[in-house]
């Protein structure tokens, strides 16, 4: 994705790539990863710095990967038609969302909106694809991570729907 909003992180041996290359590994999308599949990874993540306020992506958007925060701290917000706006949860350094995005591009159904000012690290669709046609071994551990980690949210929703049931 080139957009001069976004540049390709590209610091090697710096200390912000060691903040990079460790923001990556504990993401669960790329825990499995070793090192030298962790630095083609790093090759294609894009940052970009957010002020508060600033939307990452309105509810509604077309969905084009996922983030990963370095730092700061971001609000998932559903926002009605009425212009008012529902907190859904409160993402901190580390966090990661929008991973839905890496399989469709079904349209965003809440807003990402920074907390604070942020850094912030983008791995999209496209890259991705790309990734999936080059290195296809890597491609395919990441979408077993990423099914793995929707399976999760998966059984949690229907624990929770069970539970709001039995009331």
């Amino acid at each position: 994705m080139s957009s001069p909003i976004w540049e390709v992180v590209s610091f090697r041996g710096s200390k912000k790539s060691d903040d990079i290359f460790n923001a990556l590994k504990n993401v669960p999308l790329f825990e499995d990863l070793n090192p030298k599949e962790l630095k083609e990874i790093e090759k294609i993540i894009h940052r970009r710095e957010y002020k508060k306020g600033e939307p990452i992506f309105r509810m509604g958007d077309p969905g084009l990967g996922m983030y990963i925060i370095i730092r700061g701290a971001v609000n998932i917000v559903e926002e009605t038609e009425t212009g008012k706006s529902h907190i859904l949860a409160v993402l901190n350094d580390g966090a990661f969302f929008g991973d839905l995005a890496l399989l469709d591009e079904a349209p965003r159904s809440a807003s990402a909106i920074a907390d604070d000012n942020c850094d912030i690290l983008g791995f999209f669709r496209p890259d991705f694809l790309n990734l999936l046609y080059r290195r296809p071994e890597l491609g395919i551990k990441i979408l077993f991570a990423l099914a793995k980690i929707i399976g999760e949210r998966l059984r949690r929703t229907n624990e929770q729907l069970a539970k709001l049931e039995q009331k």
